[in-house]
């Protein structure tokens, strides 16, 4: 490999490259440290130098001279995803798309960007013609859209649009392929998903076409109830109240709030916190739901404080582990989606049968037309083996699981990968340089 990496970095002259071994190791990694389980089965895993492009010629220069030397590539925007997308399992090239920041035109209901533009950046962006991304983790303060659309699913925002890989929320792609000649692929339409969270096993994405919302003015709002199942059916209505735009509605089991420092003023202990990002107009339809379900408002922040102080999206979806992990690192994680037709029911039955071991933590969010909830449960890690039980229990009962504990796409939740992704990957990817052990059902071999 010593040879074969001498040849790659004499044939790139002139592109950022990155060969200090503590600055590669930093780079090759994510947040599956989420993951006790992930945690072994990664360590050591390092690339062999990082390489910044800082546009769409360099990328294909770099994709020439991978094809040409047989040296695997792994793409990597801000490295916040959690399930070791981005650790490279074979060495090789780590493909640092963060240089390539062009916001290339924003148009009302539409942005064109480079890969690597971060999410907070291109909202502020938009802001000024008044839209606004669709949605975002909560990592967008520094997640690039490339990484959101090869790793990510949905987050803020898909309360009101459903998730990334539904139909219309990605527009369009160029992507780079790795072959002896590589090319600049434009996917339009449909064409999108044979890339979309392929964890960029099949291409490198240069440049994103989303659609964009209107932007509201956006309240900030927590309601506490004295009972779990009160908050789940107060943000289930809340979910169903179509005329009331909403950002975020996330439900918090105690103890979860004994890790929002910053909150705890404004959650009495023993409750259970519902947190809502919720347009200003709506605001005038809130407490008469509240006094329905016997809430408490007790903290609201109004749209012209937005960007001051705390932000409840920086304490909803996957920042809920994050915190919890800053305080008790042998928190771990799960991520479930409850069918439609029992959803609350299935809800209330995890909730009761494992108590504070799997602490509920439900994200709605609109699936197939309908608002249901998921659920990123924080779990009181023991063994692998009791985590298997508890992963076990919850698909016994109807709840599927999307394993967070597995670098392997498949079992990850897909169960199986997209055939139109795999037949992607033989025009794109001759050699299986890309991002290669992420996926069992692949057949190519890296040649040496």
């Amino acid at each position: 490999m010593t040879t074969k990496l001498d040849a790659l970095i004499n044939s790139l002259e002139g592109i950022e490259t990155i060969t200090d071994s503590t600055q590669v190791a930093k780079l090759s990694q994510d947040y599956h440290t989420f993951s006790p389980v992930l945690v072994p089965k990664l360590e050591g895993k390092v690339g062999d130098i990082v390489v910044r492009p800082a546009n769409e010629a360099e990328v294909l220069k770099v994709a020439a001279a991978c094809a040409k030397h047989r040296v695997p590539v792994t793409v990597r925007g801000a490295g916040t995803g959690n399930y070791g997308q981005c650790v490279p399992l074979h060495g090789g090239v780590i493909l640092d798309m963060t240089r390539m920041q062009e916001i290339l035109w924003v148009k009302p209901g539409v942005a064109r960007v480079e890969a690597g533009v971060k999410l907070a950046a291109l909202d502020k962006k938009t802001r000024e013609i008044g839209w606004e991304i669709r949605m975002a983790p909560s990592t967008y303060r520094t997640a690039t859209i490339g990484g959101f659309i090869a790793g990510g699913s949905g987050g803020i925002g898909s309360i009101q649009y459903g998730l990334l890989g539904d139909r219309g929320n990605i527009l369009a792609l160029r992507v780079v392929t790795v072959e002896d000649e590589p090319r600049a692929i434009k996917l339009r339409g449909d064409d999108v998903q044979k890339v979309n969270h392929a964890w960029g096993i099949n291409g490198i994405i240069t440049e994103v076409e989303i659609p964009l919302a209107p932007a509201y003015p956006w309240a900030e709002v927590i309601v506490t109830f004295d009972e779990l199942m009160t908050a789940a059916k107060f943000g289930q209505a809340l979910g169903n109240a179509d005329g009331m735009i909403k950002k975020l509605i996330s439900v918090f089991a105690s103890p979860i709030p004994q890790y929002f420092h910053a909150l705890q003023e404004y959650i009495p202990e023993g409750t259970h916190p519902v947190f809502l990002i919720i347009s200003e107009p709506s605001l005038e339809f809130l407490p008469g739901l509240v006094q329905q379900y016997g809430g408490q408002i007790t903290y609201k922040k109004p749209a012209e404080e937005a960007g001051k102080g705390i932000h409840l999206g920086e304490f909803c979806w996957n920042h809920t582990t994050l915190l919890a992990r800053s305080v008790d690192t042998a928190i771990t994680y799960l991520q479930s989606m409850f069918p439609r037709d029992s959803s609350l029911q299935l809800v209330e039955r995890m909730y009761h049968h494992f108590g504070d071991e799997v602490m509920m933590h439900l994200e709605f969010f609109r699936v197939n037309g309908a608002v249901v909830p998921g659920a990123l449960q924080l779990v009181r890690y023991t063994t692998e083996e009791r985590l298997n039980e508890i992963i076990r229990y919850h698909e016994e009962q109807g709840v599927s699981i999307a394993n967070p504990h597995t670098y392997i796409i498949e079992d990850g939740g897909r169960k199986v990968i997209d055939p139109e992704q795999l037949k992607f990957k033989e025009i794109v990817d001759p050699y299986g340089l890309m991002n290669p052990g992420k996926s069992k059902v692949l057949q190519f071999q890296i040649q040496n």
